[in-house]
């Protein structure tokens, strides 16, 4: 199978590297000229490619060309000073997915698209977003400007917090006070688990789908965050347990029902 993957970051590159070892042809994109190498000594056919608000720069045509899919697996940057319009470059990206060879797109999103609530309720896919924050209400129009293009077929992929060898929220946490929202539980997923679920769903041509990705279990942060530390040998955060806690736990039981995906590590 041809896959065409935009954005060879922290979890692309693996990715990228996992669909290779198992037969895949792949082109992947980076927005760095140091880290075409890269990607080329992994056999990834590489591509420098930047998606801005006002063009895309680089050769997308030859980047999907032959590609049958398209994984998109660039979040939006809106942290810090700088602040983008991820709906626009995404907006200036879909005609040329429709003069390609792409006949399905997985677009990896993300669990913030439901809001954190004081009752702490139970997400499934059936629950309709309600996002709260900038990245999460554009994440969601992005979603839906994917799917209702009739043009390809798209599964949109939920992910929770982002896990695996050194990265970690404790690493950040470690030895800080006043940490908000203890009695809320955590959703986080695994690197390893993330390629896992992307690979079964290509696997199963399971598109126009939804799915949240989290892993196996739901610590409350008080509890995960103190036992992390202790583990890493870092300097435990403390809490304050005086505001109401926000959270929600987010429900996988969709991907282990329905494509049969057994997770592997516990977040």
């Amino acid at each position: 199978m041809n896959i065409s993957l935009l954005g060879c970051g922290w979890l692309g590159l693996p990715l990228a590297q996992h669909l290779i070892a198992t037969g895949h042809v792949v082109k992947g994109s980076t927005t760095s000229i140091e880290k075409l190498a890269v990607l080329k000594s992994c056999c990834i056919n590489p591509y420098l490619i930047a998606l801005n608000e006002d063009k895309i720069e680089g050769d997308v045509n030859n980047f999907l060309l032959h590609s049958e899919i398209l994984v998109i697996d660039i979040p939006p940057k809106l942290r810090g000073l700088v602040k983008e319009n991820f709906v626009q470059k995404i907006t200036n990206l879909i005609p040329y997915i429709e003069q390609s060879t792409i006949k399905k797109v997985l677009f990896i999103s993300s669990t913030s698209v439901y809001a954190d609530t004081e009752n702490l309720p139970t997400i499934t896919e059936e629950t309709i977003p309600n996002p709260d924050t900038e990245s999460g209400k554009q994440l969601y129009e992005v979603e839906q400007m994917l799917q209702s293009n009739t043009q390809f077929k798209t599964t949109i992929l939920r992910f929770g917090g982002l896990i695996g060898t050194n990265r970690n929220p404790i690493n950040m946490l470690a030895g800080r006070t006043d940490v908000a929202n203890p009695e809320a539980p955590i959703n986080f997923i695994h690197q390893t688990d993330c390629i896992g679920v992307i690979e079964a769903i290509l696997n199963q041509n399971s598109w126009n789908e939804i799915y949240n990705a989290i892993g196996l279990e739901h610590f409350l942060r008080k509890n995960y965050y103190s036992e992390k530390a202790k583990e890493l040998g870092l300097t435990p955060p403390q809490f304050n347990f005086e505001k109401i806690s926000l959270g929600k736990y987010v429900s996988n039981a969709k991907i282990k029902n329905q494509l049969g995906y057994t997770f592997k590590v516990v977040a």
